[in-house]
This record gives structure tokens, sequence and C-alpha cells, in this order.
């Protein structure tokens, strides 16, 4: 069942933002009167090869423009009259100009239909983004509240040479405010400042951090220090009649050893395996001792909070929330959306350069995928929808021909020289840029397809 809901949201979330950025083209020729053809949800053939395979799932013709559902869901496309894209007609182009076509208006106004779905991508960031805050707020972790530093008790995280307890003050000097932030900032950064005991300390990170987290897809190579809340028994656990209840906060071990977070816990367990002992707790303000077995591996088998919403309702975190007006969360809206874009930039950036080995984790549909979880929660949702929305805007301003941005730059170097190009340019060129996005629509699949099997 939860494969399901992560196709479904996954499947609606990018169905959503293709109608939406093709409706961007499809206005903005209806705008200037300019005629489309078809207007097609997913290819009706075999992208790039449009005589293979030519059939829709569903269509219907209304006035000059057919609409309809193709089978190869890849994308989608606006086929507009008098303009060389993906379905390559140059027959059309043979003829004289009809007033009608694409290629008959100035550039000014090619320009804008060609910028169409970039502009409906990056407006509907904003208003995602807006009405999430408006609905939800904001909420985020200081990085005041992690007292006691971070907790590392992975092999990749210490391979590193980050350490329990240490205290992050800023990556490449750049101070890091919420701790919401801090393993995207590392991923990306190149140094990290440390407060070590008192010590400050640079740690400065390998090239390839990129591919080792990748490899072992451990995106939680630290985490925060947390204290540990009890909140139910793994099936079959040895301590199922222990007597604990939900909301018990482990402050100890055999009265003598004092615990304050889950990495000592997991810590001191390690040391006593096969031992029966006395985890104490403290419940209502009050400390209980709860007879316990520890197994052969070092583990009650027993769930504790790994929420922060749950361990927020149990008192051991605090968030910092902000709620905002109809008519502020606008504003706020296009402010998280330019971050969002200057994160993806940075990643993009990260990808495409060869030392940092994050080409070889390029990922295709099932990669996208994994973005939404297989609980549907309205909030996350939304968020990995306008991500995406921003993720397609960006994309597709690419100067590859075949791209919105290949059409762009066309279009900006007539307004310059005055001339256009010819159709034969922009034929070879369209070939060009549909070869190169199918090179890296199969790259990006068989690495998904690698990485399945390994």
């Amino acid at each position: 069942m939860g494969t399901f809901i992560n196709l479904a949201q996954f499947i609606t979330s990018l169905g959503l933002l293709i109608l939406l950025h093709e409706f961007g083209h499809f206005i903005t020729a209806r705008l200037f009167k300019i005629r489309v053809d078809k207007f097609y949800m997913f290819f009706d053939f075999l992208f790039p090869l449009p005589g293979v395979l030519n059939f829709a799932l569903f269509k219907k013709k209304i006035g000059d423009t057919e609409y309809g559902i193709g089978w190869f869901p890849m994308g989608g496309y606006v086929q507009i009259a008098g303009m060389i894209d993906e379905n390559l007609d140059t027959e059309q182009m043979k003829k004289p100009a009809e007033p009608w076509e694409f290629r008959a208006h100035p550039a000014w106004q090619r320009l804008i239909v060609m910028l169409g779905g970039i502009i409906v991508n990056v407006l509907l960031a904003f208003l995602i983004y807006a009405m999430i805050l408006f609905t939800w707020g904001e909420k985020k972790i200081p990085m005041t509240q992690l007292k006691d530093g971070i907790a590392c008790t992975d092999s990749l995280g210490t391979s590193v040479g980050f350490k329990t307890g240490d205290k992050i003050l800023s990556v490449d000097n750049k101070p890091i405010v919420y701790f919401d932030d801090l393993r995207i900032e590392i991923l990306l950064g190149h140094t990290v400042q440390i407060d070590r005991a008192g010590d400050k300390i640079e740690l400065n990170l390998p090239k390839d951090f990129v591919d080792q987290i990748a490899k072992t897809e451990n995106f939680g190579f630290i985490t925060s220090r947390v204290p540990t809340y009890f909140i139910g028994y793994a099936d079959s656990s040895l301590n199922k009649n222990a007597g604990l209840l939900v909301g018990d906060k482990v402050i100890g071990l055999n009265d003598s050893i004092k615990i304050t977070y889950f990495d000592e816990l997991t810590n001191v367990l390690q040391l006593h395996k096969n031992e029966n002992a006395s985890l104490n707790v403290l419940r209502k303000g009050e400390a209980v001792n709860i007879p316990v077995k520890i197994s052969s591996i070092g583990k009650l088998e027993i769930h504790f909070a790994n929420k922060y919403d749950d361990i927020e309702a149990f008192g051991g975190i605090s968030y910092e929330r902000k709620k905002y007006g109809f008519f502020e969360s606008f504003p706020a809206g296009v402010a998280m959306t330019f971050d969002k874009l200057d994160f993806y930039v940075r990643q993009f950036k990260m990808i495409f350069t060869p030392s940092t080995g994050g080409y070889k984790h390029i990922g295709g549909f099932k990669s996208m995928s994994k973005m939404f979880g297989e609980e549907w929660i309205w909030e996350d949702f939304w968020n990995r929808t306008a991500f995406l929305s921003v993720v397609l805007a960006f994309m597709n301003l690419l100067p590859i021909p075949a791209l919105d941005g290949g059409h762009v730059v066309f279009t900006l170097y007539e307004m310059i020289t005055r001339r256009a190009p010819s159709v034969k340019v922009l034929t070879y060129a369209q070939y060009v840029g549909m070869g190169i996005l199918l090179l890296l629509m199969l790259y990006a699949n068989l690495n998904d397809f690698v990485h399945f099997f390994k």
C-alpha cells in the first residue's frame, strides 16, 4: 500500500506540473492568436522519434486544437503551428507563412510563448509555497536547541571526521541558524567550522563526499541529539511485558549510568549484551525503575520516538514557529521559491563537477518518486510539488535545443542580429537536442536500474 501511495503522489504531482507547463505555452500562444494544433499530456509517439508508434490513449478535437493523452509518459507537449518542435514537421515550413502561424509573429511574442511554460512553473511555485505558509506556517529547529551538539553514530560521519558532541558553528564560514538546513549545507559545502569541547576546529570535507553519501543512501550521517522517549514495543519484543508507558523518558541504566540522549543509550546497551538490567525512566516527574532484558546484539527491541513532532510533544525539543497571514504569505512564498532555486542551482553545479562523483548518481523516474513518502501528507505533497515546479522551470531554461531554453536562445539570436535561423539549422538543432535528452534520460534511468540491484 505504501508503494502505491508513493507512486500515486509522484504521478499526480508530475502530471499536474506537465499539464500546467504546457498550458503556459498554450495560453500565451492563443493570447497572440497563434494556432495550437495539439495539446497533449504525455507523448503520442516514441520520444524522441516522432514517426514511431504514433497513437493516443485519448484524443478529442475542439476547434483548431486536438487535445489528448499520449501513451509515452515522459512529458507532454503543445504543437504550435509554424514552429519546429518535437514533431519535426518541416512540410508546413516550406509553405508561405500564414498569419496564425508562430513564425509569422514578431520575435518578442514568440519569446513570451517559449517562456510561457517556465513562467507558469515559477508562478505555481510562488502560489504553492505561499499557501503552504498560510495554511501550515513555518516550523524549524534552531541550532540553539542542540545544546550538546550533534550525534554521530554512523561510520560515514565519523570517517569524515565528525564526533558526537560536536557543535556545528558554520559551513564554509556561513553560520547555520536552523538544524533543518545543516545536512544539506554540509552536503554542498567544503569546510565545517566546529566547537569541539571548547576547541575551535575546521573540518575539510572530502571532494567526493556526495558520492560517498549517495552510494550508501545515508543522508542521516549526523543527527541532532535527542532525549529517549518510549512509544511502543517491537513485535515479539523481549521486553513486551516490562511495564513501560508511552512517554517514559530514559534517564539511566542500573541506577549508575546516566543517560541523557538516545546515542548514549545505544552505546551503553552495546556494553551490556545478554544481560538483565534496570532501565531508569522519568514518568510524570518521578523516577521509575523498569526491569529489562538486553538482547545478544545490544538491543531492547523497543520503539523510541524518532519523529521531531513526537519528541516535541513529549517536551524534548521546541520548534521555532511562524504563522503567516494571507497577504503576508505571498512575498514569503516568493522568497522561499528563490531559496529553493538557489539550493537546486548549487546542487546542479555539484552534480556536474566531476571531482564530486555526483554525476554517477543522477537518477530517473524511480529516484524522483523517492521524494514522496509512503503516507499521503498534504503539506509534504505540496512541498515536493512546489520544489519539482522550480526544478522543471530551471531545467527547461537550460540552453539545450528541444528544451524551451534552446528555443529562447534562437529567438534572442534573431532579436539581436535581426536574422532568423534557417529551417535547416532549427531542424538539426532539434534533432541534436532531442538526442541529448534521450541519452540523459537513458543514463538516469539506467542508474536507477543498476542501483536497484546493488
